[in-house]
């Protein structure tokens, strides 16, 4: 493909001009590198409508995912290298005496574009937010949300938090008295059914704490018979030396 230079020195290129120079028209006026280079409020209001109408061609252009990543990239870095270009010339014309377009005009192209949270004023347009290495940068996790205060919770409660009022329309206190008469009552008959079941009971059951009697043992009856005869022995003993004390 043939350069810009070369194109301009075909014959066609060369009849174009010389016709244009005949109708008074001449070349076509290049826009100033520096916007500072321009005096004229006229000519500057003109350069940014220019850069305003390249800016909306590319980013029509950068919405068709199908032209690569590099070239993707470059337009979206031309997008950006002309919002810079047309901040310039907008500051310009405040300048020479012309409106603030950065306050009244519309922000329809700036607000197309997505900035990174923490790179202000580097904008990604169209298919360029879904390049590699972008999509993770907008995706970052949100920040853990801010913990409230003891004061801030306790700004907003007042006495109905706490029921402090429930009792003023009336309503509550007729209520509460008809379910704890309720509540009593079936407490009653309760403690009635368990008091006869206890006394069923008590009937039915032996009493534990009564001590059984055990027969004697032989060895106990034996004891005991000989602790009774020995006072008759001592009597049969005593009677039986008796004379024998008499008759010396």
């Amino acid at each position: 493909m043939a350069r810009n230079a070369e194109k301009a020195m075909t014959t066609l290129a060369r009849f174009r001009a010389a016709q244009l120079a005949e109708q008074g028209k001449g070349q076509q006026e290049r826009r100033p590198f520096l916007a500072c280079d321009c005096d004229d409020l006229k000519s500057a209001e003109k350069w940014r409508r220019q850069i305003i109408g390249e800016i909306s061609k590319k980013v029509a252009q950068i919405q068709n995912a199908g032209l690569g990543e590099f070239r993707i990239r470059e337009l979206n870095d031309e997008i950006n290298k002309l919002l810079r270009e047309k901040g310039h010339w907008e500051t310009r014309i405040v300048e020479l005496g012309g409106p603030d377009y950065s306050k009244l005009g519309p922000k329809v192209l700036d607000h197309e574009g997505k900035e990174v949270p923490g790179n202000k004023g580097y904008k990604y347009f169209g298919s360029s937010k879904d390049l590699p290495g972008v999509r993770e940068l907008f995706e970052q996790e949100p920040p853990p949300a801010q913990r409230r205060t003891r004061a801030e919770m306790m700004k907003n409660i007042d006495a109905d938090y706490y029921g402090y009022r429930d009792d003023d329309d009336g309503i509550l206190i007729p209520l509460e008295k008809a379910r704890s008469e309720e509540l009593e009552k079936e407490a009653q008959e309760k403690w009635l059914q368990n008091k006869g079941n206890n006394v069923d009971m008590e009937k039915d059951e032996d009493d534990i704490y009564v001590v059984p009697e055990e027969p004697m043992s032989d060895k106990k009856m034996q004891a005991e018979d000989v602790m009774m005869i020995l006072p008759l022995i001592g009597l049969l003993l005593m009677f039986t030396s008796y004379p024998e004390t008499v008759q010396e």
